[in-house]
């Protein structure tokens, strides 16, 4: 069967049948053995190396499921909600059941644990760092795959979530995809236009008529990089659109590349920009990084300061700003150093930097009842 059919028809993947085909071949050979000399009820510990945002509800979902599949019972009892701070080395759940029934499943519900908390992490921290900003997951297209895809939109999710309650942050109010807009509450994903549709029209303006005139109703967000002239693409979009402007119904988006400054802007003006608006932001000391972000060429914090400078100049104070293009947790703690004007963020960057930071791990510690676990992984036996 191959893995569409079965992701798509109820959200479990793999299935039973597929299980030997995806798990390492060391503990299909494990398996093999202990239903030769006999089986035994063993209890894992889950952990991951690094501190976390708990994220389990993928990977418990799937061990119901084929717990219900092998007809066993797995007593799953997580030590943190959903949501809550993981310590590093700290055990998110143990998970007991009969060790044949286990043992092969230790490598497909690790891949859903470790990825989805350490991106919970870094949604959270980007939340807490702009609380007053609201976040869009636009990851859907970087992912490896529609599993992959989910796994992410859940942990942007449960990092929001946290970040609502600890902070009082906006967090997430979405997502770009229909098939994982239930986990921020909506029916549909959130979008707004590809630079492809601003080339097919042919100028930024002809590109919001279409827009306009195909989706009514749809508040609309106006990519405005695409000719390098993010302000005067700006205005004219405002001046095209008056009433949706004037209505707060309007926003312009930057995704400016790397390569180049938004419009108007060098180093010198980009300093003069945040020397009138968050002067702070330049007078410490910053990393080569931070400076990056700060006054450098894409998305930087003057970028944005600029246009918020121009549109309100031209009267356009309700038009708001969506900002893009790397926003990652170290670009969203500069943002808020220099209180960047950010209506909203889109961002996949929410990522690790590292893949291997992901990695969850899983021992065995205790057999028919018997604390037993190897040496050095102590700390994970039962207090």
């Amino acid at each position: 069967m191959a893995q569409s059919d079965g992701y798509k028809s109820d959200g479990i993947w793999p299935r039973e049948e597929d299980v030997g085909r995806w798990t390492d071949t060391y503990f299909n050979r494990t398996k093999k053995t202990v239903d030769a000399f006999g089986d035994c009820e063993v209890t894992y510990a889950v952990f991951l190396r690094r501190p976390v945002v708990c994220a389990p509800r993928l990977m418990v979902e799937w061990l119901e499921a084929m717990a219900s599949a092998r007809n066993v019972t797995f007593n799953i009892e997580l030590q943190l909600q959903e949501g809550q701070w993981v310590g590093a080395g700290e055990p998110v759940a143990y998970i007991t059941g009969p060790f044949a029934a286990l043992v092969d499943l230790e490598t497909l519900m690790l891949q859903k644990l470790g990825p989805a908390c350490v991106a919970a992490y870094h949604a959270y921290t980007m939340c807490v760092d702009m609380p007053g900003t609201a976040f869009l997951a636009m990851d859907a297209r970087h992912c490896a795959g529609t599993e992959m895809a989910e796994m992410m939109a859940y942990a942007a999710s449960v990092g929001s979530e946290r970040a609502k309650r600890k902070a009082g942050a906006k967090g997430f109010i979405g997502n770009a995809t229909d098939a994982t807009a239930h986990f921020f509450g909506n029916d549909k994903g959130i979008g707004t236009m590809p630079h492809a549709l601003i080339g097919y029209a042919g100028s930024t303006v002809r590109a919001a008529e279409m827009f306009h005139e195909a989706n009514p109703g749809v508040p609309m967000t106006v990519l405005v990089d695409y000719f390098g002239l993010e302000v005067t693409d700006s205005l004219a979009v405002c001046r095209r659109f008056p009433e949706l402007a004037a209505a707060g119904e309007l926003s312009v988006r930057l995704d400016t590349g790397g390569g180049r400054y938004v419009e108007g802007l060098d180093p010198q003006t980009s300093y003069a920009v945040l020397e009138r608006n968050a002067p702070e932001s330049i007078r410490g000391y910053r990393s080569d990084p931070e400076l990056r972000y700060l006054i450098s060429t894409g998305v930087s914090a003057a970028g944005i300061w600029h246009i918020r400078e121009q549109l309100d100049n031209a009267g356009f104070e309700k038009v708001k700003i969506v900002a893009s293009s790397g926003f990652g947790p170290a670009k969203c703690k500069v943002m808020a150093v220099a209180n960047a004007p950010i209506d909203v963020v889109g961002t996949g960057s929410y990522l690790p930097d590292q893949w291997s930071e992901t990695y969850a791990t899983a021992d065995i510690v205790a057999y028919d009842g018997v604390p037993r676990v190897k040496v050095g992984r102590e700390f994970l036996l039962r207090n």
